[in-house]
């Protein structure tokens, strides 16, 4: 079923139809036997409609083990609310697939966003998975019920299929079965691959810290020593509640933006650099905060604040976001620290797993993560047009060679300026 858009505001030249069925795929009986399943496909075409997806996402939260920030109902509303914008080349709108099986369960979201381009020679329509920003939504993806990977992959794909409008989709953050469930229906054109490091936790720090390598267990001995030694001694701040979550992300931002200007090490951008990164930090995480899911660790020190990690809390797992130190405090690797005691603490709080996010870094890998793959592909219509189309995009992202580099640079002059 196509959702109508509320009175007052602009509707899709998609025709309203009752649900149709999904996939005929099976899923695993108690006795190991396939049992049918039948999936309706509803497509949600505006904010309203997403914002009233509140109940299925709890749903799905929970039946998934979902332990992404990402995947949240509240961070899809922010996002909608700060980036989802219409201007002159680019015409955007929700596309959210709502897939449920026979007894109405909601099974399977997956949070699109349909965009015409009319910046091109040829006039474009792409659907992308929602998140399309710069590295603040790390990890994309469907939010599905384990079991529904099959045919939720052949639901998805059919009710594409009936929406003429689009040339391409592009998919993100898949993995695991669902990878799987999609090489076998619709062999997307996988062109990436990204690695998330995960750490399972034990039940006590003393555990997690003997099976810790030995670099990283005198890493630590370093860290704590030498802020004694010089005595400096530290308090290890958790900001919570929500009325201690906007100042202490203030201080985040600072502290985030020095880091950015170092000298010395490796290089990290400021990802908050501008207003509008900013504001929507504030206000997701003020959303998320009144579900009790975000933490701000704090290494104060003199009574300062001189290392900062926003984090979230879901289901039973810490996602570790990004961080910020006073680089005058450096030499005592305040922000290793930091990290120690955001995981004693989610040791603490009985959780299973820490996040590290993505990009193999040598401050995660030192912790002995497992990695997780996640692919990014495209399927593209049969047209000829939509296949050429796709096949340039391929190659603007992967930035090979001149007409790589050139394309990429044509396709970002397109693109929101993020300012």
């Amino acid at each position: 079923m196509v959702e109508s858009e509320p009175a007052g505001r602009g509707s899709l030249s998609t025709p309203e139809c009752t649900p149709s069925p999904g996939g005929q795929e099976g899923i695993a009986g108690a006795a190991g036997q396939l049992l049918p399943v039948e999936l309706t496909t509803e497509v949600v075409t505006s904010v309203e409609g997403v914002r009233a997806l509140a109940p299925d996402y709890d749903r799905l939260g929970r039946v998934s083990g979902n332990t992404l920030p990402f995947a949240l109902h509240e961070w899809h509303l922010a996002w909608c609310d700060h980036f989802l914008s219409t201007g002159r080349w680019v015409e955007a709108q929700p596309l959210f697939f709502v897939l449920r099986n026979r007894s109405g369960d909601c099974v399977a979201i997956a949070p699109l966003i349909r965009r015409r381009w009319r910046a091109w020679p040829l006039n474009l329509t792409t659907v992308d998975v929602i998140g399309a920003d710069p590295a603040i939504t790390e990890i994309r993806g469907p939010l599905l019920e384990p079991g529904y990977e099959r045919p939720s992959a052949r639901a998805l794909h059919q009710g594409l299929a009936a929406l003429a409008d689009w040339d391409w989709v592009h998919w993100h953050g898949i993995g695991g079965a669902l990878a799987q469930a999609m090489n076998e229906q619709v062999a997307p054109q996988w062109y990436s691959v990204s690695d998330d490091y995960v750490l399972d936790l034990p039940s006590s720090w003393e555990e997690f810290h003997r099976g810790l390598r030995r670099n990283i267990r005198e890493s630590l001995r370093h860290c704590y020593n030498s802020l004694g030694r010089d005595g400096h001694g530290f308090e290890f701040v958790v900001a919570r509640v929500p009325a201690q979550i906007r100042p202490a992300l203030e201080r985040f931002v600072e502290l985030h933006a020095m880091r950015a200007r170092m000298a010395q090490g490796p290089k990290h951008p400021d990802h908050f650099a501008s207003q509008q990164l900013r504001e929507f930090l504030y206000d997701v995480c003020d959303r998320l905060a009144r579900r009790d899911a975000v933490r701000v660790f704090q290494l104060r020190i003199r009574g300062e604040v001189v290392a900062a990690r926003v984090a979230f809390v879901v289901g039973d797992g810490l996602y570790l976001y990004y961080s910020g130190f006073d680089p005058a405090w450096a030499h005592y690797s305040v922000m290793t620290t930091t990290v120690a005691e955001a995981l004693k603490y989610a040791i603490t709080q009985g959780l299973s797993t820490a996040n590290l996010s993505l990009a193999a870094e040598q401050s995660k890998l030192r912790w002995g993560p497992r990695r997780v793959e996640l692919r990014s592909g495209l399927v593209h219509r049969a047209q000829l047009r939509s296949r050429i189309a796709s096949g340039l995009y391929r190659l603007a992202m992967s930035k090979s060679g001149l007409s790589g580099r050139l394309l990429h640079r044509l396709l970002m002059a397109g693109r929101r300026p993020w300012s």
